[in-house]
């Protein structure tokens, strides 16, 4: 037990917390109870005695534990595969032992140290399996909308199912009540979060059957129960020699679910609020939980995201929120058993639906969908998997698909050309918008990742590719290497020995010093030896007679002219997003424009720079001004008529200004920022033809005042129109 989870000062609050906690958690753990396949009672049994013991052992000061959706889901199938009916004796008796396996499971993943295997099951897995296993709930559940009954297996079987109990006991009143049931708490979620709206529907419906005729509708309710605490019980081992393999690989994927899932929600909170968990601690204290939960006849039990949710919008501080739930629910079980009988079947089920909805992690999917397509490929292969094959296949399937995807990284990390501003520190990918250029006779060559068997050879493909024919020296970035295996040593030796044959010298630079330890353990410590293998690329360039200012490769600065800074730090944090980000910025700067068209356009654009992140220099800003004026052609409620020419009138006064400066002092750039400008100018004709007609008149009254102030300047900028 942690004293520091249990302060005096957060306890009144918390308690309080605690008590809604217990009051949420009745309809939601009796409607999962009844998913695993026990009578809904149990639920409440699952509620007081696993999260007391949790909230007295845990390092969380905030996480909630109890019947929760995915053991419920996974237990449920367990009993199906088993034979057993849902809600059957033999199902009650059959419950102590599986929740003790799973107890039993934890404890060892406890003395394992499982924790650190954590890392292995990727959030894409766990999402696509937590989403199917809520889907999968949901179709077992949608029967008893209606007045049916749940059915069983995976999404065909459950479809049929759905079909089948629809076209012989579909129940209107019954499905309207839990449709309006599960609107009513989604809507609520959303416009306020914070109401406990599973509780006072469960209120609403009981107030319900107790004062219309509900039951003469044939609405039906949940049958009634005795009151009391449930009395210990201890596993019934026979069912073992029954089907021993299918219970301890069952168990344990719900073991592996409980762990997986808990810690990571946990964890997330710990990292939210800055504190301290201790996984081991968790781990022991989701075993003994479900020990508890064993003792009591109920399923295995989990963290509660929703509940912890919950809880976490009330500003819970303390475990005195288990000790207060643990106790309202022993007080309920006590004396308030009674009212259960007045629940009506479609208003729990509409509860867990809702709750269920809310564990689905699309939002998850759509990220992946834009980022990632392979991560985007493993949600939908362990949804798919779930729900058509089974929980156990999902995590399977997922964790296959998890690990060939990260050999697969690991086998082809980046390769990227690096090269040199004289103007700037370090060394730069090629690729990056700037004035980076390689150095003559140098191949700096940069490649992010281990270096092992399976990418040594794209490692040399990769090299051989970027190799010049006036290559003299190649530099190896190795800061992104982090190991070595044999292969790879030997190879790098080879390599070495190859290119110094050829005249060639070869160095592997900037990697940690653990990598010469290995290449000296691999045979390879002639790498270190001949000088090869140096701290940093300046020292090796140094070491091959290259130091500052280095020369770049012959017509360098007419291929990479000098390129805006801050622009180029731009590209370099956003990427392929650089662009949407400047047309965004000019987007609000002509919003503010439109608002206000007499403000002064230098302070704007100086509030402008800030939302770049820094200063602009001067050539920032005149392309900055092409992205500006596009975007007050393009919108219709520009002002227009004569307010909208003075705005032109100042951006074409600027750009002058800054084209003229940029002409002194970098001539060579004027010819790039035209070759940008016309590529802006026939991307803006084919994304916005409407527009294009106007943008084309823009650009003769800018030549034409640019021939009376400058004709030089005026002659480079024409030829931008004619390649347009």
């Amino acid at each position: 037990m942690s004293i520091r989870h249990f302060p005096i000062k957060y306890a009144g609050r918390d308690l309080l917390i605690g008590v809604l906690i217990a009051l949420v958690s009745i309809p939601i753990s009796m409607g999962y109870a009844m998913v695993a396949g026990l009578p809904p009672i149990y639920g409440l049994y699952g509620s007081f005695l696993p999260i007391l013991v949790y909230g007295l052992l845990t390092s969380s000061p905030r996480f909630v534990f109890g019947v929760d959706a995915a053991p419920a889901a996974l237990t449920g199938a367990l009993l199906t595969s088993l034979g057993i009916t849902a809600g059957s004796e033999d199902a009650v008796r059959i419950m102590p032992l599986i929740s003790i396996l799973v107890a039993m499971w934890l404890l060892i993943f406890f003395l394992l140290k499982a924790n650190r295997l954590l890392k292995f099951i990727s959030q894409p897995v766990m999402g696509g399996f937590i989403t199917g296993i809520g889907i999968t709930i949901i179709c077992m559940q949608i029967p008893k909308l209606f007045g049916g009954v749940s059915g069983s297996g995976e999404l065909v079987e459950l479809l049929i199912h759905i079909y089948d109990q629809a076209t012989v006991t579909f129940h209107l009143p019954s499905f309207l009540l839990g449709l309006c049931t599960v609107v009513v708490v989604l809507i609520s979620r959303r416009l306020m979060p914070k109401l406990p709206m599973q509780a006072i529907v469960m209120v609403v419906g009981a107030l319900l059957t107790a004062f219309t005729p509900l039951k003469d509708a044939g609405i039906a309710c949940l049958p009634s129960v005795s009151s009391g605490l449930p009395k210990p019980v201890l596993p019934d081992f026979s069912y073992i020699s029954a089907d021993f393999q299918t219970l301890l690989i069952s168990t344990f994927t719900i073991a592996v679910v409980i762990l997986s899932e808990t810690l990571l929600a946990s964890s997330n909170y710990a990292l939210k609020y800055d504190e301290t968990l201790r996984p081991r601690r968790e781990i022991l204290a989701y075993s003994l939980g479900n020990a508890a939960a064993a003792a009591t006849g109920c399923c295995p039990v989990n963290g509660s995201v929703s509940r912890s949710g919950i809880a976490d919008q009330f500003g819970v501080r303390s475990q005195w929120m288990s000790v207060s739930a643990s106790l309202t629910m022993i007080l309920l079980l006590l004396i308030g058993t009674g009212l259960i009988s007045y629940l009506p079947v479609p208003v729990l089920t509409g509860i867990v639906i809702s709750a269920l909805i809310g564990t689905f992690e699309f939002h998850l999917a759509n990220r992946l969908r834009k980022a990632d397509k392979a991560e985007f490929i493993i949600f939908l292969s362990a949804l798919g998997a779930v729900l058509l094959m089974g929980t156990v296949y999902g995590v399977i399937v997922g964790v296959l698909l998890s690990s060939i995807t990260f050999i697969a990284r690991q086998s082809r990390p980046k390769i990227e050309i690096l090269g040199v501003d004289p103007e700037e520190e370090g060394f730069h990918s090629l690729k990056r918008k700037g004035s980076y250029a390689p150095i003559r006779h140098v191949l700096l060559y940069r490649f992010s990742g281990a270096l092992f068997f399976a990418n040594i050879f794209d490692f040399e493909q990769g090299l051989t590719e970027a190799l010049r024919p006036d290559t003299r020296v190649i530099v190896v970035d190795a800061a992104g290497i982090g190991s070595v295996d044999v292969t790879a040593a030997e190879r790098l030796l080879q390599l070495y020995q190859k290119y110094r044959k050829q005249g060639i010298r070869f160095y592997l630079a900037g990697h940690i010093a653990d990598v010469n330890v290995q290449l000296r353990a691999f045979g390879a410590e002639e790498l270190i030896s001949s000088g090869a293998v140096r701290s940093r690329i300046s020292l090796a360039l140094r070491d091959a007679g290259y130091d500052k200012p280095y020369q770049l490769e012959e017509n360098a600065s007419e291929s990479h002219p000098a390129y805006s800074k801050q622009l180029a730090e731009l590209s370099w944090a956003y990427g392929e997003d650089s662009d949407t980000m400047l047309r965004d910025i000019a987007a609000k700067l002509a919003a503010k424009l439109e608002e206000q068209p007499d403000t002064d356009l230098n302070s704007l654009l100086s509030d402008e720079r800030k939302l770049a992140h820094g200063y602009w220099n001067y050539a920032d800003e005149d392309e900055f001004l092409d992205y500006l004026e596009m975007q007050l052609l393009m919108d219709e409620n520009a002002p227009s008529g004569g307010e909208h020419r003075k705005l032109e009138d100042r951006i074409v006064e600027r750009h002058m200004l800054l084209e003229e400066k940029i002409l002194t002092r970098n001539p060579a750039y004027v010819t790039r920022l035209r070759e940008h400008r016309a590529k802006r100018d026939a991307r803006f004709r084919e994304t916005h033809p409407e527009s294009w007609q106007k943008l084309r008149d823009a650009r003769t009254r800018y030549l034409e005042k640019l021939r009376d102030r400058n004709p030089e300047l005026a002659e480079l900028m024409q030829a931008t129109e004619e390649e347009s």
